[in-house]
């Protein structure tokens, strides 16, 4: 059983690299191979013998996770958005399945169409051009000036609407290091995203179907929670114990517990499922075996085992049914009838089992992080209790445990998240019991019976717990970062992991220190002395560059802000920078005052060291009181932050690579218009260059060119503005005259960027263009006279990119 659950998993896991699916024909021919191959080791004596090696079980059973898997996979994506719906006016009619996610400007929730209809002279397809699900955002109106915005409309789950959106096609950043928006939207069945475009008709306030009433009571109790707890800052954390909704914790609260290592306390896992599952069968039993004439006619174990997986499947209803809800439940049913049954199997076998019915019921479960998390995290609890000669007892079985998932779950928290905490031993042994044993019955109780007192001490005991977390988060070692690793150092180190905690006298425990070291030790080949390495990161609209030599870094730019609760900084910057291996920045440059490229500079000085910035009279960063003179409602949330003025003249040589700075000669004022960006060549020793000119008009630029001529050659461009109308102009383009032209500019935007006059233009220099809203980060590299580059789509794709 073992054998067969790791050769799907395989199988699964390879198809979930492929860039394209495989075609129709491949997979079909696949199955029919494996199912012969079966039939053969069925029925034939001889064919048996020979195949009875665990090599041929292990390749049919690949082979059939594989197939399984390009057949849902190919299911999934022809639910997708015809290209010609992308960003037309469409009035869908369909139901709210989601529990609406408060976003502070608005409210994010999940909707199933039912009936589409097109904008005016717009002949749409029919009702397929559109996914069945999908995930629309509702942002507030603005008001009038002198008057307030609306208020947002109440939004209820199980409600039919009809409702004028746009929609788009998934897309998220491609950067290294950072969260897979695209997957995590594939492996949840949304196929497209779009927001709501006006106001929306209510049709009916409650849909048929069951799961419609689920997320109805699930709202209920976060209501319920709400009123009780209406100023209480740790309300969040108690939700989420009971329904799986995280989004009122807020990021100082993730921070804690993430440098303390208990996320997985918080969201619900198998831990939960199974203490509510044996919680309520261990009553069950009691009662029963208390009355005489129930006794009689079955045995306590049996209603045990029904009432606890009933109380199980409950609370993973309520849950919102994620990956390690369902290895937990299926482990539980396996326990459950071998218990009923009177027959025993082994531990290994439930959780082969567990891992068969999770990839059968939705193969597309590995990319998510909780099926590694919560698969590894049982699978190391079973090897370290299982098959010992002594057995450990008591606390001390707890803490060998505890020990012993933190250390083989390096590679994977690694892989998943670059770092791991290090202060995960002892801050799961202070919460740990607080959550299973006190706070989590206790939210469980108060949404059940109307007693706000029992949320009040669960509150109390929660903030006792977090003020722990908190000084524990507080030391500078509680949380160790690592370079994301190459993908064949990774089975490498998990096997030297679970090498280590096998017992004592296990050969080969010594090798496997050595191969976690070399893990720990090693580092992301940086640039030769002379040489250097950049990349024009996605950040949407907006623009974030990262310079790279031998010994140095540099940011130019920090993306853009996204609203009050995040920016580029926090989501994309800071997570790529750390999947380098890099906590230090020698300087910031910051070409000028726009939140598009000052965004998220605040969010990257709280995760990285800089030790300068360039700029000119103050940044605009998010804070409280709004400059003079602003233009939109996210520039009225910034407050200044000063760096060193950025200005013509400025030279310095990291590791045999120039930094100059060309523009703007002068600063006029304390806010840099684009007039003013600030203009930076990079040049290798071997002479190839690259030049970041901001957001430089063109008159900026013809300026340029009157200064500096011929000098202005480089191999690389990005091209100003975003490949704005406003910028590279002809005579800017003749005289830089790169190889390669970058366009950082966000998919589908609003302005158009990058304009199609602009792209003609370039291509008259015979550039090779690249854009970040199509290829995702661009990276260059300039090494030994010549420059390179590529896009990280291309060098990385998946087959659900991008569709």
């Amino acid at each position: 059983m073992c054998l067969i659950a790791f050769g799907i998993l395989l199988g699964v896991c390879c198809l979930q690299w492929t860039a394209n699916l495989p075609f129709w024909a491949a997979w079909g021919w696949a199955v029919a191979c494996a199912s012969a191959t079966v039939i053969l080791l069925c029925r034939h004596p001889r064919a048996a013998r020979l195949l009875r090696g665990w090599g041929p079980c292990l390749a049919v059973a690949f082979v059939l996770g594989y197939a399984w898997a390009a057949w849902r996979a190919d299911g999934r994506m022809a639910d997708a958005l015809d290209p010609a719906l992308e960003g037309r006016d469409l009035l869908l009619t369909g139901v709210i399945a989601s529990l609406p996610d408060d976003r502070g400007n608005g409210i994010r929730f999940v909707f199933e169409i039912e009936h589409m209809e097109a904008a005016k002279n717009f002949d749409a397809p029919n009702r397929t051009s559109v996914p069945r699900r999908v995930l629309l955002s509702w942002y507030a109106g603005r008001g009038s000036p002198g008057e307030e915005a609306p208020p947002m409309p109440v939004v209820r789950p199980g409600e039919r609407w009809q409702l004028p959106v746009r929609l788009r096609l998934p897309h998220g950043a491609a950067v290294p290091g950072v969260f897979d928006y695209e997957a995590w939207l594939l492996e949840r069945g949304l196929r497209a995203t779009g927001y709501v475009r006006g106001n929306g008709v209510l049709i009916s306030a409650e849909a048929n179907g069951w799961m419609n009433r689920v997320h109805r009571l699930r709202e209920h109790i976060r209501q319920k929670f709400e009123t009780a707890l209406p100023d209480a800052p740790y309300r969040g954390i108690l939700v989420a114990l009971v329904i799986g909704e995280q989004s009122a914790i807020s990021t100082e609260q993730w921070e804690i517990l993430r440098r303390t290592g208990v996320l997985h306390l918080i969201a619900i896992s198998g831990m939960h499922i199974t203490l509510v599952a044996f919680a309520v069968g261990g009553l069950c039993v009691s009662i029963w075996r208390r009355v005489p004439w129930l006794m009689r006619r079955s045995p306590a174990r049996l209603p045990g085992a029904v009432a606890g997986m009933m109380a199980a499947g409950a609370y993973a209803l309520l849950a919102g049914l994620g990956v390690p809800v369902q290895r937990a439940l299926v482990m539980l049913a396996v326990a459950a009838l071998c218990m009923t049954a009177r027959r025993e199997t082994s531990a290994r076998n439930v959780l082969s089992l567990a891992l068969l019915g999770v990839l059968l019921a939705d193969p597309m479960a590995p990319l998510a992080a909780g099926f590694w998390l919560s698969f590894g995290a049982v699978a190391v609890i079973l090897l370290t209790l299982n098959g010992r000669i002594k057995p450990v007892q008591n606390w001390q079985s707890a803490v060998k445990v505890q020990l012993a998932i933190t250390l083989a779950m390096v590679p994977v928290l690694v892989a998943l998240f670059q770092g791991f905490s290090l202060a995960s031993p002892i801050g799961n042994a202070i919460a740990i019991p607080i959550v299973n044993l006190a706070i989590t019955p206790l939210v469980l109780l108060a949404a059940i019976f109307p007693a706000d007192w029992l949320l009040d001490l669960a509150h109390t005991l929660t903030a006792w717990m977090m003020t722990a977390l908190q000084w524990l988060s507080g030391f500078s070692l509680a949380l160790y970062e690592h370079p994301l690793p190459p993908p064949w150092l990774l089975p490498v180190a998990t096997a030297a992991v679970l090498l280590l905690i096998l017992p004592r006298g296990t050969p080969g425990r010594l090798a496997a220190l050595a191969i976690l070291s070399g893990f720990f030790l090693w580092q992301p080949e940086r640039p030769r002395p002379g040489d250097f390495r950049a990349a024009v990161l996605d950040v949407g609209q907006g623009l974030a560059v990262h310079v790279q030599t031998a010994h140095h870094d540099l940011l130019y730019d920090s993306g853009p802000f996204f609203g009050d609760t995040s920016d580029a900084g926090e989501r994309i910057v800071a997570p790529y920078l750390r999947a380098l291996g890099v906590g230090r920045l020698d300087a910031a440059l910051i070409s000028h005052d726009d939140t598009d490229h000052a965004g998220g500079l605040k969010s990257v000085q709280r995760r990285v060291r800089i030790d300068e910035i360039f700029a000119g009279g103050e940044i605009s960063e998010p804070g409280t009181s709004p400059p003079r003179g602003t233009w939109n409602a996210r520039e009225a949330q910034l407050a200044p932050v000063r760096g060193t003025p950025c200005v013509a003249g400025l030279r310095w040589r990291w590791d045999g690579v120039d930094f100059t700075v060309l523009a703007p000669a002068e600063l006029s004022g304390k806010r840099r218009s684009n007039a003013e960006s600030c203009v930076l060549r990079v040049s290798a020793a071997g002479g190839t260059s690259l030049l970041l000119t901001g957001d430089l008009g063109e008159a900026g630029e013809m300026e340029l060119v009157r200064q500096h001529g011929a000098e202005l050659k480089s191999t690389a461009v990005v091209a100003g503005h975003h490949g704005s109308r406003t910028s590279s102009s002809m005579a800017f383009v003749e005289a830089t005259y790169p190889e390669v032209v970058i366009f950082s500019s966000g998919y589908r935007n609003r302005y158009g960027h990058p304009h199609p006059h602009i792209l003609a233009r370039w291509a008259r220099t015979a550039a090779r263009p690249y854009r970040t809203d199509t290829g995702g980060t661009v990276q260059l590299k300039a090494e030994d006279g010549h420059m390179t580059a590529d896009t990280w789509r291309e060098k990385h794709q998946r087959y659900w990119h991008g569709r």
